[in-house]
């Protein structure tokens, strides 16, 4: 069995855990241009953690601006296994008040100007993104939101939008009629791109405000969501800890096939894929370009 490497994106805040030994940072060089930031090594009780700042150290890159191929690619070199994204956003439910944690099952991804695959002509391939999560990592989440007593909702729709402006009231309400239930800039395509490298993923939303549909708050006021953060990372940086020491130390293969997921994927025919992309491809699709 693998051994499991637990890696988490998120705020720079979230690598201040208790309990972290031989912290530090390195930098890590994809084919696919700079990630956010060096990636932060580190281990808690044996367990082998990686964490990257998804807007760099000291909020540096937009969400648009974020180079999502190069931060999964380098995250998967350094033997990443299981991936927990933890982000911002607004609500667009009122039974989901800022201060809840939504462990999202579902995207509609929304966004326009940004790289979502590290396939194209020369070696396609098609994964499946009808389960983008991978339940057995939503249920280790589950647990340490339980133990740590932080309000949390299992199940839920995660609007992706482009941004970086939030958005107008028209649009807040047609996301509402859609049935989605947070809304964001930034787990797409992460998403997508960690499928494609069989990163087992999850996503914790923790919500701040509530869009600009709600009456009573028309709109988002950002240091009223930086307020909402600052308390939100303390819960996440104790759900973090809860979930290293429960965190099994080899890897547990996917429910639902996520670390399996070029399986059945590659469609472009062996004699006629493009050499220089399957070069770029060798840590997030070696495991199945070396047997076919």
């Amino acid at each position: 069995m693998t051994k499991a490497v637990l890696g988490i994106i998120g705020g720079s805040g979230l690598y201040n855990l208790p309990n972290i030994k031989n912290p530090h940072w390195e930098k890590v060089s994809s084919p696919w241009g700079e990630p956010s930031d060096e990636i932060l090594f580190a281990e808690v009780d044996g367990l082998p953690i990686r964490f990257l700042p998804r807007h760099g150290r000291g909020h540096r890159h937009s969400p648009t601006g974020i180079n999502y191929r190069a931060n999964i690619d380098a995250l998967k070199r350094t033997g990443v296994t299981d991936l927990v994204s933890v982000s911002a956003c607004g609500s667009l439910r009122e039974d989901l008040p800022p201060g809840t944690f939504v462990l999202v099952d579902q995207f509609i991804d929304r966004t326009f100007a940004r790289e979502k695959s590290f396939f194209g002509n020369g070696l396609v391939a098609h994964v499946s993104m009808a389960d983008p999560v991978s339940p057995g990592l939503v249920d280790l989440l589950e647990q340490a939101l339980k133990a740590e007593n932080i309000n949390y909702r299992r199940g839920g729709t995660y609007l992706v939008m482009e941004g970086p402006q939030f958005s107008t009231r028209a649009e807040s309400n047609l996301y509402r009629s859609w049935g989605c239930d947070v809304i964001g800039m930034t787990n797409m395509p992460e998403a997508k791109l960690a499928r494609e490298a069989e990163i087992c993923y999850a996503t914790v939303a923790m919500v701040t405000d509530f869009d600009c549909w709600h009456e009573e708050h028309a709109h988002v006021d950002v240091a009223a969501v930086l307020e909402v953060m600052k308390t939100n990372t303390e819960a996440a940086q104790r759900m973090l800890a809860r979930l290293t020491s429960i965190f099994p130390r080899e890897h547990q293969p996917c429910p639902i096939g996520s670390d399996r997921a070029l399986d059945v994927a590659l469609i472009t025919a062996p004699e006629v894929r493009d050499p220089e992309l399957i070069a770029k491809l060798d840590a997030v699709a070696g495991r199945v370009l070396k047997n076919s």
